[in-house]
């Protein structure tokens, strides 16, 4: 039967059956409870960036020793892109069919066992190949921890805390230079995988309480462990506000991929892949070209190298703008702001002359990154997407900016030789406004709003007839636009 059977049903928590997760998660305070998920699922995202961004420092490594050529490394770096990009689209369908924390600790295990295979590779053919599989539960472990992190804490939170999160990722990148100054010269290469690896073992061990999110329960219409598990978490906690019984609660029968398409997702599924796009080309399109464009403008490759860590403060600074702003301001209209002060950036940076310039316009663009990374896909995606749905829609806007990011580096190439530094920065600071637009446009406001007013209206079927209501009456969701 070639149709999309999706029912979504406003119940009050009275009705039978409806454990009314949302409205009961929602009314919680912020406690340790909070900060021990974001701990757990933080420190697991952390190892996953930690993984990414050694390669850099391994790789050097490997060919000035001999072990590896030029060409093996591009191998090894495809290899991570295109695991990652099926990871991204497996940790999705896997997180939403057998639940969010089921795949979050599969893909731990399943990146954290491969970097200690890593450790013991013969021959660069086998780090390759490992690294693939490795590439595989990174790309998945970034896409379900954003998403799980955002169906537990309450609304009036739940912005701070995912860019929280995107905060304790990113300081990933400090870390990994810091450690590989130290470890590579004293232990080798082997002694990075053997960190990764050993941590996230351990990580996967402290995860093993972490609940399953009573969201997803529900909308597996595993009502009674919805139930029981709420319980227990309301247990920690003494007088309590009643739940706001007039919240919608969503019942779903089936969710198929392709409900993404259907008319009532189809501008937020289209919206999430071009923000992914866009995001993903700018970061691998401006920020890791930052080096060559320094040389290129006449400054020294031992200077670059100095001007491009100054530059990465911005960083961290992005981040704690987007947890100042994303509860206060709202996602999208901090992500529009942050994205006009990029194309401004973006489009100043062939201009600056003096090395001073340079690093603070380059820095402001990474700041500018950050600051659109913490909100975009920590946060903002996943709220656009209903429970049924969360961890596929996330997935494929990664699973985009995996494929934009690589066919960014094409494209960087052929615009630098036709207009050089101005010819690629004109050609994101058009893709930027593009993203601009279509957030405007589709955009949603999130702010203040519960998951589950968030969620659109029951997805039509494919043919545009009805939904099938023979054994239960329902009334679609308000579409929270």
């Amino acid at each position: 039967m070639n149709r999309i059977d999706v029912q979504r049903a406003v119940q009050s928590p009275t009705q039978a059956g409806s454990a009314n997760s949302g409205a009961r998660l929602d009314r919680l305070p912020i406690s340790w409870f909070h900060w021990h998920l974001l701990l757990l699922i933080g420190s697991g995202l952390f190892l996953d960036a930690f993984d990414i961004y050694l390669q850099s420092g391994v790789l050097a490594t490997l060919v000035k020793s001999g072990w590896s050529t030029l060409h093996s490394n591009a191998a090894f770096i495809s290899s991570t892109l295109v695991g990652m990009w099926l990871g991204s689209l497996i940790g999705g369908y896997v997180g939403d069919k057998y639940g969010r924390r089921a795949a979050y600790q599969f893909n731990l295990a399943l990146f954290g066992v491969a970097s200690i295979a890593a450790v013991f590779a013969p021959s660069m053919t086998w780090l390759i190949a490992i690294r693939f599989v490795m590439g595989v539960g990174l790309g998945a472990e970034l896409v379900i921890g954003y998403g799980t992190l955002t169906e537990f804490v309450p609304t009036k939170a739940r912005g701070r805390f995912g860019a929280l999160l995107a905060l304790l990722t990113n300081l990933s990148v400090t870390a990994t230079g810091l450690v590989g100054y130290w470890a590579i010269p004293a232990f080798g290469w082997r002694a990075m995988f053997a960190i990764v690896g050993l941590g996230a073992i351990g990580i996967w061990a402290l995860r093993k309480s972490m609940p399953e999110s009573p969201r997803w329960l529900e909308a597996q219409g595993r009502h009674a462990e919805a139930d029981a598990l709420l319980n227990a978490i309301e247990a920690r906690y003494t007088n309590l506000p009643p739940a706001d019984t007039a919240k919608p609660v969503a019942v779903v029968a089936k969710a198929p991929y392709r409900a993404l398409f259907a008319p009532k997702l189809l501008s937020r599924t289209c919206l999430t892949m071009l923000m992914g796009a866009v995001n993903q080309t700018v970061l691998y399109g401006l920020i890791a070209w930052f080096p060559t464009f320094l040389v290129k403008q006449g400054i020294a490759v031992t200077s670059t190298l100095g001007y491009t860590a100054v530059m990465g403060l911005g960083t961290p600074i992005g981040c704690v703008i987007g947890i100042l702003l994303t509860d206060r301001a709202g996602r999208r209209d901090s992500i529009v702001a942050a994205l006009v002060l990029e194309a401004v950036f973006a489009g100043c940076y062939p201009f600056m002359q003096s090395p001073v310039a340079l690093m603070l316009v380059g820095g402001a663009i990474m700041m500018c990154s950050a600051w659109i990374t913490s909100l975009a896909f920590a946060v903002y995606i996943p709220e656009l997407f209903p429970t049924e749905l969360r961890m596929r829609g996330s997935a494929l806007s990664a699973a985009v900016g995996r494929l934009s990011s690589a066919g960014a580096q094409i494209a960087i190439v052929v615009m630098f030789g036709l207009g050089g530094i101005i010819g690629v920065s004109g050609f994101l600071v058009v893709l930027i406004v593009l993203q601009i637009v279509a957030l405007l446009v589709w955009g949603v406001n999130t702010r203040s709003r519960s998951l589950e007013e968030l969620a659109p209206e029951a997805v039509d079927e494919a043919d545009g007839s009805a939904n099938s209501a023979a054994n239960r009456a329902t009334t679609p969701l308000q579409d929270a636009r």
